[in-house]
């Protein structure tokens, strides 16, 4: 079955996300775990394998009875199902599935505010207010503190033009009524706040660390500016998505959300925030001060749901795996949207966090297109935060394999021709090649390397043919003869 089967998203919010994977028979639970050391072992025992199990703590030393946190959502055949695929499309045919289903024409359908909900459920203010009962974990062993935000999104609204976003930004636990919110600058969320801390206010958000996992996916993502995230939502389900006022700010709510605090962030209030242990694999980001959350109310379901994802670095992980399938396609359509022609593939590997390294293959059509393939690659709406090599090969190369993308790079490319630098390109505080120099001016920027590892256009007629198999003679061998590894360890 191809990428091109019309997507069915079969849940409507985090519970019913989670009995579709139980369904699956990817789910396993875990009673009694400590916060402070247990449930980020099991993070770091299970998030870098590809088919590791959807994992809920329930019982969590300290919190109440029925509080849980879920972990590990985008991995084996749920990761499909999340997307609404079939579970057996690869990695590949789910990206350009999900690419050709959302974003070739990117359907909205704007959501529609009702009076109550589930959330509702539950509704804590004054002294009740404490975020510290929620099963918040300290992920690795340097971090800071407690993260209460990791599979979390936020929602603030345009002081000026009256639009919301929906963006991921993480969460530090500081008391029962304070939690951080860290925006890297260039962000929406970041603008938002910006534009508010300029008119001497503060900005209202609320918080959502348990919800609809579309939700969190979009919001870690690049929507268009001036688009809100559950619009798009709403256009992939076909309906407009519920949402109740907040009580507090007014802010739209997903009526069917697990947790959400509501308050507001203070132009002069900042607490040390961190370290914490980043998608770079690396603490780059320290300890300095965030703008936090003024936690004026608290609204979750009975025996609520927290959604855990937290980044582990060094190599693949759950956050790397939503974003190389999601980025990867975005950023095939943000670069056809540009009028770069015949555009076969694209990948950003995990390795980077699927942010830092990115493959992409054309079918070369002129002189320059590959030059014009990889600059776009660069800098277009996907990819232009953190990007920092892109190989550019031709049609003949899996750039999805790691391998087979630097077999190309190597054979094809010679490193005197072949790269080109983009400097003062946006970066990421999370960079740990960031001097110290450029962190103290604010200076978040580095530059892209983007290698040409085509065969060169003005006589790539010469180029040595390949020895690698054609698509049909692999498929052949593996159909014939691929019994002969069964059983082998890999």
């Amino acid at each position: 079955m191809s990428g091109n089967s019309k997507p069915v998203i079969a849940y409507n919010d985090l519970r019913e996300w989670l009995a579709e994977a139980e369904r699956l028979g990817e789910v396993r639970t875990v009673s009694h775990a400590n916060w402070h050391e247990d449930i980020g072992l099991v993070a770091e025992a299970i998030l870098r394998a590809e088919n590791g199990p959807c994992v809920v703590f329930d019982d969590v030393e300290g919190c109440p009875k029925g509080f849980r946190l879920l972990l590990n959502m985008f991995a084996g055949r749920r990761r499909n199902m999340t997307l609404g695929f079939p579970t057996e499309l690869t990695k590949s045919e789910l990206s350009d599935g999900y690419r050709d289903a959302f974003l070739t024409t990117q359907k909205h359908i704007p959501h529609e505010i009702v009076e109550t909900g589930p959330i509702f459920e539950n509704i804590l203010m004054g002294d009740d207010v404490d975020v510290t009962k929620f099963p918040s974990p300290i992920w690795h062993e340097k971090d800071g503190g407690r993260y209460i935000g990791t599979g979390t999104y936020s929602i603030t609204r345009d002081p000026d033009e009256g639009w919301h976003n929906a963006g991921a930004y993480r969460g530090q636990v500081f008391d029962e009524k304070t939690v951080g919110i860290l925006m890297a600058a260039g962000h929406h969320g970041a603008i938002h706040c910006d534009k508010y801390f300029k008119k001497g206010e503060p900005m209202p958000v609320v918080m959502v660390v348990g919800g609809d996992p579309l939700a969190f996916l979009l919001g870690g993502l690049e929507a268009p500016y001036g688009t809100f995230e559950f619009d798009l939502i709403g256009g992939m389900r076909g309906r407009a998505e519920k949402m109740v006022k907040g009580k507090i700010t007014g802010l739209p709510i997903p009526a069917n959300a697990e947790i959400v605090l509501e308050g507001y962030v203070h132009p002069d209030r900042k607490i040390v925030e961190g370290p914490f242990g980043e998608w770079t694999g690396h603490y780059a980001g320290g300890a300095k001060p965030c703008t936090v959350i003024d936690v004026k109310a608290i609204y979750h379901r009975n025996d609520p749901i927290l959604l855990g994802v937290p980044p582990m670095g060094a190599g693949p992980d759950e956050m790397a795996r939503y974003r190389a399938v999601m980025r990867s396609a975005t950023i095939k359509q943000n670069m056809t949207n540009a009028g770069v022609p015949d555009v076969q593939q694209v990948w950003c590997h995990e390795v980077g966090g699927a942010r830092m390294f990115h493959g992409v293959s054309i079918k070369q059509r002129y002189p320059g297109h590959a030059v014009q393939a990889g600059t776009i690659a660069a800098q277009c709406g996907g990819s232009a935060y953190a990007s920092k090599y892109i190989v550019v090969t031709d049609e003949d190369v899996d750039v999805t394999n790691l391998e087979a993308l630097i077999w190309a790079m190597l054979t094809r490319s010679d490193p005197k021709e072949s790269i080109q630098i983009l400097d003062g390109a946006w970066d990421s505080p999370a960079d740990p090649r960031l001097s110290p120099q450029k962190r103290k001016d604010g200076d978040m920027s580095h530059s892209v390397a983007i290698i040409n590892a085509c065969r060169p256009w003005h006589w790539r007629a010469e180029f040595p043919a390949s020895n690698t198999p054609s698509p049909e003679v692999a498929r052949k061998a593996r159909e014939k003869f691929g019994y002969l590894l069964d059983g082998l360890s890999s």
